[in-house]
């Protein structure tokens, strides 16, 4: 069952489609332990079929009531990322005040502050702009050719001091480029550093997350962001102090029969249609989740290494789709995002959901994951 997401009713123009609504597997064998597999030979089968955990919802985290007082009733993402003063900040996409989506006051991205950064204490009490939840980055929403201009967040990590918040800009699934923002004081204000060009990478370097390993390094996986378009999973690895380098991004390829750093990037993981991802470092090992369109679901994968076989590391569903009014336990209508909890252990995980299907169900979930085999 295919989705189709809020990103491409704004695409063709808010309120104006609200009532719309794969996976191929790419060549390769089992390569050397640890790594993915060898581009162009024997087809990989994937696991026959993803494993399934259990869980619940623990609240909402926007809507009229959560965010109301911040001008934000209406808002999806909610990227969460520990501020250097220890609270979390929920990074939000395209938010809107007034009656529902796209009724008034179009913002993105704007950021939602809870103040205790626990995972089972996560409240909204605040917002970065107070009683009106303010833009971060400048961003007019200009009608270009196909839609209007937004600011898309991918991810929001933190490095020492200092935050980071990547997007994608442009017309939504029509990514000009994307680029990278940095704060050091815990999200209030941000200033720009770099982009990288849509078309980078064959586009498969517009959705970006961010990994910050203990080793120095960051670990980055992109696809391309357009649910519509099939797309390889690719690696990068930077340096904690080069973020805002382009060029100190290093790939992960397979050519001249080995996988190396520094060689051209090559997908990592089966080509298919991508949502939301988000990759983390955790407990001394490495959380990959992401929205899965075919069939639709929220899937994560746990693993030893940022360079570990992604083709045969199991796929665990944690959230799957259902219909409005028939939601219970991990069962969501209309389910997207699926971005890890500051604070989640592998035991108890926690994941922020969103959902839209109309325009006052519209929101930020936060469910707690049990049962992921790491």
């Amino acid at each position: 069952m295919r989705q189709v997401s809020r990103r491409s009713a704004l695409r063709i123009g808010v309120g104006g489609a609200l009532a719309a609504a794969g996976a191929v597997a790419l060549p390769g064998t089992a390569g050397a332990s640890g790594v993915a597999p060898v581009p162009g030979t024997d087809e990989v089968t994937p696991p026959d079929a993803p494993a399934a955990v259990g869980g619940r919802k623990v609240r909402d985290l926007t809507g009229p009531e959560e965010t109301g007082a911040f001008a934000a009733p209406w808002t999806d993402l909610g990227i969460p990322v520990r501020c250097p003063d220890g609270s979390v900040l929920l990074v939000c996409g395209d938010s809107f005040a007034g009656s529902g989506v796209g009724a008034a006051d179009w913002r993105a991205p704007i950021a939602l502050r809870c103040p205790d950064g626990a995972p089972d204490a996560l409240l909204v009490t605040g917002s970065v702009g107070g009683a009106h939840a303010e833009q971060l980055v400048p961003e007019d929403h200009i009608p270009l050719p196909g839609g209007n201009s937004t600011a898309i967040p991918s991810d929001a990590f933190t490095i020492g001091d200092t935050m980071y918040l990547h997007l994608m800009r442009g017309v939504i699934h029509q990514t000009e480029h994307s680029d990278l923002w940095r704060s050091r004081d815990n999200g209030n204000t941000w200033e720009y550093l770099c982009k990288w060009p849509g078309n980078q990478h064959a586009g498969q370097f517009q959705q970006k997350t961010y990994a910050v390993a203990q080793d120095g390094y960051c670990y980055v996986l992109s696809t391309a962001f357009n649910r519509d378009t099939s797309s390889g999973l690719l690696l990068h690895r930077v340096p904690h102090a080069r973020v805002g380098e382009p060029a100190a991004y290093e790939p992960w390829g397979f050519a001249d029969g080995a996988w190396r750093w520094g060689n051209p990037p090559t997908t990592v993981a089966r080509q298919r249609e991508w949502g939301e991802i988000c990759f983390r470092a955790m407990g001394g090992k490495y959380a990959l989740t992401w929205l899965n369109l075919d069939p639709v679901s929220i899937r994560a994968q746990v693993f030893a290494l940022p360079t570990s076989n992604l083709y045969t590391t199991p796929e665990q569903t944690m959230i799957t789709a259902t219909a409005p009014g028939k939601e219970t336990g991990t069962a969501v209508a209309h389910p997207y995002g699926g971005f890890v909890v500051p604070g989640s252990t592998f035991a108890d995980f926690h994941i922020t959901v969103s959902q839209w299907y109309d325009a006052q169900n519209y929101r930020v979930m936060q469910y707690r994951i049990t049962g992921l085999t790491s």
